[in-house]
């Protein structure tokens, strides 16, 4: 659902600036890769580049009880993984102000939106990646790291800091649906109860 979700983000972004009158430049990439010699970072020439650089579980949901019950049987799993992403925009376009346009319309459009469902999100379902994705819930705040932190953040992409908006997208659900035990459902209790004689 990763991958997913950073499609269904860039989609919405891109959507939203061709709305307001500029141009798709939003791309799902390692923004590492603009460093390197390699032909992989000609394509973040000119454009935004939407990197997920970190994830985490959420530790308030990690041991809640995974069980359905179907029929007459409980049907147990593993718990699910409940995940926040942390994805940043970083503006790469050839004049330094059209990459400050960029960043303000994305913090703009997330100002706008920040909550995605599958009521309220229109995406590309013809992809074969895509076309599984049938509900999904998810929030996306924007993040701002210290002045250490991103520094450390563009030093770890090897690259110098460009005008960006880190973003956190909580929360991401991960189920593998494989059945680890299952049991018959307790009914109801029978049988006679004894009250114990005084003496």
């Amino acid at each position: 659902m990763i991958f997913e979700v950073i499609q269904i983000i860039a989609e919405q972004v891109n959507n939203y600036l061709v709305e307001i009158g500029l141009e798709k430049s939003v791309v799902p990439e390692n923004i590492a890769l603009l460093e390197s010699q390699s032909h992989e970072g000609d394509f973040l020439k000119d454009g935004v580049a939407l990197t997920l650089i970190n994830i985490d579980e959420e530790a308030a949901l990690k041991n809640f009880p995974n069980h359905t019950v179907e029929n007459t049987k409980t049907i147990y799993k593993n718990s699910v993984i409940n995940l926040n992403l942390y994805i940043l925009f970083s503006a790469n376009r050839d004049k330094y102000i059209n990459s400050l346009k960029d960043i303000s319309k994305i913090i703009e459009f997330f100002q706008g939106k920040k909550l995605f469902t599958q009521a309220n999100t229109t995406y590309n379902r013809n992809s074969s990646a895509m076309s599984n994705v049938d509900n999904f819930r998810f929030s996306v705040e924007l993040y701002t790291p210290t002045f250490e932190e991103l520094n450390y953040i563009w030093g770890t992409l090897g690259g110098k800091q460009l005008p960006c908006a880190l973003y956190k997208v909580s929360m991401i659900q991960i189920e593998r649906n494989i059945v680890q035990a299952e049991g018959q459902v307790i009914g109801e209790f029978t049988g006679i109860t004894k009250r114990k004689e005084q003496s």
